[in-house]
C-alpha cells in the first residue's frame, strides 16, 4: 500500500514537472537548454511507460521478446544524453557552439545505440526478454548489451554531475538547492550503473553476485530517480510559490486600500488610470491582473493625496513616532473633501503619509494604515447614524 502511494505521488510529480516544462517550451520554442530538459523528461517518461503493459506486449509482437528491453534502454540513453545537452547549451557561448557540442556527443549516443541493437539481434532465440536479474549473462550478447548501456550511462551521468556541481556552486537559492538535489541523484544513478556493470562482469565469469549488492543497486536507482525529479522541479516550484505569495499579498493590500481609494476616487474621478469596469474574476484567471490593479490603486491613492494635500495640515516629525497619525489624517481628509474647495493645484502639494524610507513597500504600508483609519471612521460614523 505504501509503495503504491509513493509510486502514485512520484507519477503525479513527474507529470506535473513534464507538463510545466512543455508549457515553458511552448512559450519559448527557441530555448535550446529548455528543449533539452523537456526531451530529457519525455525520454524518461517513454522509458517508464513502454516497458509496461500493454505497450510492452505491442513491442514484443513487433520486435520479439528482447524488443521492450531494447526500447527502454534506448530511451534511458536518450534521457542522459539530453541531460548532457542541457549543460552543453547552457555553457556554450552561442547556439552554434552548443549545437556542435551536442552533435559531437550524439555520435557516442549513436554508437551506444548501435551496440545495443547489435547485441539484441545477436541474442536471437536465446533472448527471452528477461530483466537484468533474470538474464543469462553467460551469453556474450547479453553481457555486451548491459556493459555498453552501463558504460554510456556512467559516462553521461558523470559528465552531467560535473556540470551540475559547477552550476550549483555558482548559483543562488532556490536554483542552487535544486541543482544540489539533482547532483546527488545523478551521482547516485552513476554509482548504481557502475555497480550493475561490476555485477555483469561477475555473473559473466560464472560467479554469484551478492544479493545485498544487487539489492543496494536497485534501491539506489529507485531513490535517485524521484530525487532527480524533485531537483529538476524544485526551482520552478519554489519560484511559483513565491510568486503566489506575492500575488496573495497584493490582492490583500488591494482590498485593504479600498476605503481610501474610494474616498479619493469619488472626489477626483479623473485620476483613474483605467476607465473600463474591473472584473474580479480576472484576479484569479490572469496571473498579472491582480498586480496591475494593485499598482494602479496605489498610484491613484497617492495622486489623490497629492491633489488634496494643500488642504491638510503637514505632520511634524516621523509618522512612526505618532501612533494616532492615521486617524487624525483620516479626519482631515474627510473635512477637506467636504469643503467648498477640494480642488487644489498640484504645485502647492505637501508631503502626506510619507514613509521614512523611499520604497514602494513602505509607501503602501503607510497608505494601508491610512485606509484602515478611513474604514474605522466610516464604521464609527455609521454606528452614530444608526443610534
Amino acid at each position: 500500500m505504501i509503495i503504491s502511494v509513493i509510486m502514485c505521488g512520484m507519477s503525479l510529480a513527474f507529470v506535473a514537472a513534464l507538463g510545466w516544462k512543455i508549457f515553458q517550451l511552448v512559450k519559448a520554442p527557441r530555448d535550446a537548454a529548455l528543449r533539452a530538459v523537456t526531451l530529457c523528461l519525455i525520454s524518461a517518461a517513454a522509458s517508464f511507460l513502454l516497458a509496461r503493459q500493454p505497450f510492452a506486449g505491442w513491442i514484443v509482437s513487433m520486435g520479439g521478446p528482447g524488443a521492450p528491453r531494447l526500447v527502454q534502454n534506448l530511451f534511458v540513453l536518450s534521457m542522459v544524453y539530453w541531460l548532457m545537452c542541457f549543460y552543453l547549451y547552457s555553457a556554450a557561448a552561442d547556439a552554434a557552439e552548443g549545437n556542435r557540442r551536442a552533435r559531437r556527443e550524439a555520435l557516442l549516443l549513436a554508437l551506444a545505440a548501435i551496440g545495443l541493437i547489435t547485441a539484441t539481434v545477436a541474442a536471437g532465440v536465446h533472448d527471452h526478454g528477461a530483466n537484468f536479474r533474470e538474464s543469462d549473462l553467460r551469453d556474450p550478447a547479453m553481457v555486451s548489451f548491459y556493459l555498453v548501456a552501463d558504460a554510456y550511462l556512467v559516462y553521461a551521468l558523470l559528465m552531467a554531475l560535473r556540470w551540475t556541481c559547477a552550476y550549483a556552486r555558482a548559483s543562488q537559492r532556490p536554483l542552487a538547492t535544486g541543482l544540489w538535489l539533482a547532483a546527488v541523484s545523478t551521482g547516485a544513478m552513476a554509482a548504481s550503473c557502475t555497480i550493475r556493470a561490476v555485477l555483469t562482469v561477475i555473473r559473466w565469469q560464472g560467479a554469484t553476485a551478492p544479493q545485498a549488492v544487487t539489492w543496494a543497486s536497485s534501491v539506489i536507482i529507485a531513490l535517485a530517480v524521484p530525487l532527480f525529479l524533485i531537483g529538476v522541479s524544485y526551482p520552478g516550484a519554489a519560484t511559483r510559490i513565491a510568486a503566489m505569495r506575492v500575488r496573495r499579498q497584493h490582492r490583500r493590500m488591494y482590498h485593504r486600500l479600498g476605503p481610501l481609494w474610494q474616498m479619493l476616487h469619488e472626489a477626483y474621478p479623473e485620476h483613474s488610470l483605467y476607465r473600463v469596469p474591473a472584473r474580479p474574476w480576472r484576479d484569479y484567471l490572469l496571473p498579472l491582473g491582480v498586480h496591475r490593479r494593485y499598482y494602479r490603486r496605489v498610484i491613484e491613492c497617492r495622486d489623490g493625496l497629492v491633489r488634496i494635500s494643500p488642504h491638510l495640515t503637514p505632520t511634524a516629525g516621523p509618522l512612526e513616532d505618532q501612533p494616532g497619525w492615521a486617524d487624525d489624517l483620516a479626519d482631515q481628509l474627510h473635512a477637506a473633501l467636504l469643503s467648498d474647495q477640494p480642488q487644489a493645484a498640484p504645485a502647492q502639494a505637501v508631503a502626506v503619509a510619507m514613509p521614512l524610507t523611499q520604497t514602494l513597500e513602505d509607501d503602501v504600508r503607510q497608505l494601508a494604515q491610512l485606509s484602515d483609519a478611513v474604514r474605522r471612521r466610516r464604521r464609527l460614523a455609521g454606528a452614530k447614524h444608526t443610534d
